[in-house]
């Protein structure tokens, strides 16, 4: 039997440019008139809008859509990441916006490196705290200036992000256990210790 020929892996989704007839919003391009050098990529997929931004324009952008007045993103409903590891910026930070005045939606997408720092945006958005301490807990991105920034789903002891694509299936290797019992036993035990 002939081996089957190894594809490499995927090294990030297409962010397709919006088709000919599709013109940006308004609010895009008053952005990127606003603030030059903002917006590196425009993508339109499936009737949505997704920016993507350097990392070092995030908030410079984020105060532009939330005070804009034809933006008016008054309310960051999601932050949630993808992770890329053939690429250099392995992670794909995806902010999901909504504007309660103009009932529209703007993705924005920042790439960022094994641990870059990427600034946070819950002085523009606090809704985005416990959003952004689910990405850091799950896919360890370094987010910057976060008032809490500490696991929220993992113990604080946990080892590795889970959600990591180079994360090992079965869970770190020295809690590897069938029961879960056994793993709760052998916290309890370490933690008895540590009282003594």
């Amino acid at each position: 039997m002939a081996d089957a020929p190894k594809v490499a892996p995927p090294s990030g989704p297409p962010d397709p440019p919006p088709p000919a007839d599709q013109a940006p919003p308004v609010f895009i391009a008053a952005l990127q008139s606003a603030i030059a050098g903002s917006v590196s990529q425009i993508s339109y997929w499936v009737g949505d809008w997704t920016i993507v931004v350097p990392v070092a324009r995030l908030l410079e952008v984020a105060r532009h859509l939330r005070d804009a007045a034809d933006a008016s993103f008054d309310m960051c409903s999601d932050v949630t990441a993808t992770d890329w590891p053939p690429r250099a910026e392995r992670f794909d930070v995806v902010y999901c916006l909504y504007s309660t005045r103009h009932r529209h939606r703007v993705r924005v997408k920042v790439r960022a490196a094994d641990d870059q720092p990427v600034p946070s945006v819950t002085g523009i958005w606090p809704s985005a705290n416990w959003l952004e301490r689910e990405v850091f807990d799950m896919f360890g991105v370094n987010f910057t200036g976060h008032p809490d920034r500490r696991r929220i789903l993992m113990p604080e002891d946990w080892q590795g992000h889970p959600e990591r694509k180079d994360y090992p299936l079965e869970g770190p290797g020295e809690l590897l256990m069938e029961n879960p019992i056994d793993w709760l036993k052998l916290r309890q035990a370490r933690d008895e210790a540590d009282i003594e």
